[in-house]
């Protein structure tokens, strides 16, 4: 009786948080309508803040909102491309009294703010950074009081972003803050209203989502008119490897009128340091008849305060808020038109174009303006001739968001290789799953590091040490890591190695796992047939296969099998991990169901389909995946069948044209399109992940896809008129002759006015550049 009123409680107890978090998302869903009518874009802000020309098409805040658990986890603040400096303001929910239900910091939903500080992680379900949260005010910061006493309300109808810009106008108390940066320097503007006493309290031990703060250090050179110090925060990546230290440099415009510091709830007025788990400091400017306007630059480093001067000084130092603004703008557009668009509505342009933006806002160039990092190995080293890049979501990431870099970015992407191949040699000689910070997270499962290393050097990117990067997957891939190893590596390899598959009852994620791992076999076997290493090559190819001992031809699934051999019952193909509270039925998959890993072996995707009772039943069930999925975006609960939040099955789309069947990933792709990507606050289906999600809307709207592991593409139908890519060698002009909204299948495809056939083309068919034409139709070849 016991149990079962327990059991009640958690029901009731679920239901109501299910409630409360309804109720959050519609008054998030108020507020959006409200921001719609009163600031329907950038420039509400009293300022002359504009975006550049392709920036206009942007809008930071998609992705900001929606259903917390599905959040994609964008933030609204500016950053530069993967600049470390990512400053965003830090909102409270409704539901808690220290932070948001967005993972970054800002939640759409809320309007109560608590600062705007400098570091977070981009649409990942990680919380990491929250670093020097900066307060502008017009008292004493109240630590005596509660949490709540620290709170600005804000309106959406007050507030703006464009990439590198965020302004806000606090509605109590009645301040405007603006802001801009650099890679490495943000960069605040202020304007206090006529009369007050201005405050501007800089929490230095604060860290997103209440998480753990130490060795806390501010000190207040008054002369200079600067602030400096240090803490170590442990997130939910950076506390699996013994937290992460972030000292700053800060310099105001002019001199402060007072200063006192704080640690604890102990406050010293004209105390220049204080240190301890919770300090910071409050500077003062005195009242004037006039509006005052403060403006504060504060410079980070991973090494030492010095470094983090020396950021300050090259980056930020003698340049005006304005022309700062300006420079960020450039490296905006800069980076925007790397793909320029024609045609589509007004809505689809917005969305493409925030896509692009989300996909280079993570990875983190780590370095310091004069190379230095903390590399794997805890040291201080100086990256020369690349720039060491961390936060890398490798495991979302290597399906689009790599492969995008290789195609537009591909010297970017070069400098992600040699930091890869560089973590390996300081960590320990294994490439990592998911670098954040200066460690190894951890995070996920498999090596996908396999797939981008094997993939960018198949498509021409060779100027890294590619056979030392080889040597780490070969260390990885046939054994286990020793005990005690930073990295975790294959588990349970040496099982799949025995059995041929992964055995349920000796790990789990048994499923999960071995479908991984027969796709980064499959990718370093591509790889060591380009290096010559034939024997490696079989092997790896051979292992790439060990999917299909998983298959259960009765119920014609990927199923969890025990050592003996014997198929694990009971089985439901539609349980998702995330309502299987005991693990019982969906111990053997990850974030998701069995039927979303059905799919799951685009690395052999004739293999795949030869595992099905025939080519027409694959086509149909495929079909039927989409057919019943939930056609809203960002919904509560997770479709068990196709749903674009959940990376293990965002590649299924693209297997109808490995059926034969090209019109139905035409048909669907767009019908994902129009209905899993949003122009609103919602935006997303679920996390971004360093810009996955993002930039799989920027490859099948040009209509194509990557085949991750591989140098080819598999061809899908373009969403606009034309675009402009540029690749390698020049531009790559995309076309839709007949284009129009209903024409969404794709006749013919011409490359330079040769014939494509087969749905796939190569990297380096596209990287020449040259024009690539489609066809389009309202109906497919063999129905017109």
């Amino acid at each position: 009786m016991k149990k079962l009123l327990k059991r009640v409680a958690k029901v009731v107890l679920l239901a109501v948080i299910v409630v409360i978090l309804a109720v959050s998302a519609f008054v998030g869903g108020i507020a959006v309508q409200y921001w719609r009518i009163v600031a329907a874009g950038p420039g509400t802000v009293a300022t002359d803040a504009e975006a550049g020309a392709l920036g206009a098409w942007v809008d930071p805040f998609i992705g900001t909102g929606g259903i917390p658990w599905v959040c994609a986890n964008n933030y609204p603040g500016p950053s530069l491309p993967f600049g470390v400096m990512r400053l965003s303001p830090e909102t409270v929910s409704m539901l808690t009294s220290d932070r948001a239900l967005n993972k970054s910091g800002y939640y759409y939903g809320d309007n109560k703010m608590l600062g705007f500080s400098h570091t977070r992680l981009n649409g990942t379900g990680a919380v990491d950074g929250g670093h020097f949260l900066v307060r502008p005010a017009l008292g004493p910061i109240a630590l005596d009081s509660r949490r709540e006493a620290r709170y600005d309300r804000f309106s959406h109808a007050n507030e703006a972003a464009f990439p590198g810009y965020y302004g806000v106008r606090l509605t109590r108390p009645d301040i405007l803050a603006e802001f801009t940066a650099t890679p490495r320097v943000g960069v605040h503007r202020y304007t206090f209203p006529r009369g007050y006493t201005a405050h501007v309290h800089v929490d230095v031990s604060n860290a997103l989502g209440g998480r753990r703060s130490e060795e806390g250090l501010v000190r207040v050179l008054a002369e200079a008119g600067e602030l400096e110090g240090a803490v170590r925060t442990f997130g939910s990546f950076s506390g699996r490897y013994g937290g992460i230290k972030v000292y700053f440099a800060a310099r105001f415009n002019r001199p402060f009128d007072g200063y006192a510091t704080w640690s604890g709830s102990e406050y010293f007025s004209e105390r220049a340091e204080a240190e301890g788990d919770d300090v910071g400091a409050d500077i003062t400017f005195a009242a004037g008849d006039a509006g005052q306007v403060v403006e504060l630059r504060l410079a980070i480093s991973h090494v030492s305060i010095a470094n983090a001067r020396e950021n300050l000084e090259a980056e930020a130092a003698d340049r005006s808020f304005d022309d700062l603004l300006e420079a960020a703008k450039a490296a905006w557009e800069e980076r925007l038109a790397l793909i320029t668009i024609h045609g589509g509505s007004s809505e689809q342009r917005t969305i493409f174009y925030t896509a692009l933006y989300r996909a280079f806002q993570m990875p983190t160039v780590f370095n310091d303006v004069n190379g230095e990092y903390f590399g794997f190995d805890k040291q201080v080293h100086r990256a020369e001739g690349f720039r060491y890049f961390t936060d890398m979501s490798l495991w979302d990431t290597f399906r689009t968001t790599h492969p995008l870099y290789t195609l537009i970015a591909p010297e970017d992407q070069r400098d992600m290789l040699v930091s890869l191949v560089t973590m390996a040699e300081q960590g320990g000689g294994w490439l990592p799953r998911w670098p954040s910070g200066n460690g190894y997270t951890n995070s996920m499962l498999g090596s996908p590091a396999d797939m981008v290393v094997s993939e960018s050097y198949l498509k021409g990117i060779r100027d890294f040490d590619i056979e030392t990067a080889y040597a780490a997957m070969r260390q990885t891939a046939p054994g286990p890591t020793p005990p005690g190893a930073a990295f975790s590596g294959r588990a349970g390899i040496e099982h799949y190695l025995e059995y041929t598959y992964c055995p349920a009852e000796k790990m789990r994620q048994a499923v999960s796992r071995t479908l991984e791992y027969g796709w980064a076999d499959s990718a370093i076997a591509g790889l060591a047939e380009a290096l010559g290493h034939e024997e490696d090559a079989a092997m790896f190819r051979e292992h790439s296969r060990y999917f299909r001992n998983l298959w259960n031809p009765e119920t014609q699934y990927f199923q969890p099998r025990t050592s003996a051999g014997e198929f694990v019952e009971p089985f439901d193909p539609l349980k998702l991990t995330y309502l299987d509270r005991t693990g019982e039925l969906t111990n053997d998959y990850v974030e998701g169901t069995a039927l979303h890993w059905r799919w799951g072996a685009p690395h052999d995707p004739q293999g795949l389909i030869d595992l099905f009772k025939s080519r027409e039943y694959f086509i149909e069930e495929l079909n039927a995946f989409f057919e019943n999925a939930d056609p809203s975006v960002g919904h509560a609960i997770p479709s068990s069948y196709y749903w674009h939040g959940n990376q293990p099955a965002l590649h299924s789309v693209y297997l109808f044209n490995e059926a034969g069947r090209p019109d139905l990933t035409q048909k669907w792709v767009r019908w994902i399109l129009d209905t899993k990507h949003s122009a609103d606050y919602v935006g997303l289906d679920g996390n971004d992940d360093g810009g996955t999600l993002s930039a799989w809307f920027v490859f099948s709207a040009l209509g194509l896809y990557p085949m991750a592991g591989t140098d080819m593409y598999w061809i899908g139908a373009p969403l606009f008129e034309q675009a402009e890519v540029q690749v390698r060698d020049g531009t790559l002009a995309i076309i839709a002759q007949n284009y129009a909204p209903e024409n969404l299948y794709v006749l013919s495809v011409r490359l330079n006015g040769r014939s494509i056939e087969g749905w796939r083309i190569s990297h380096e068919e596209l990287a020449r550049g040259g024009e690539l034409r489609f066809e389009m139709g309202a109906a497919p070849p063999s129905a017109e």
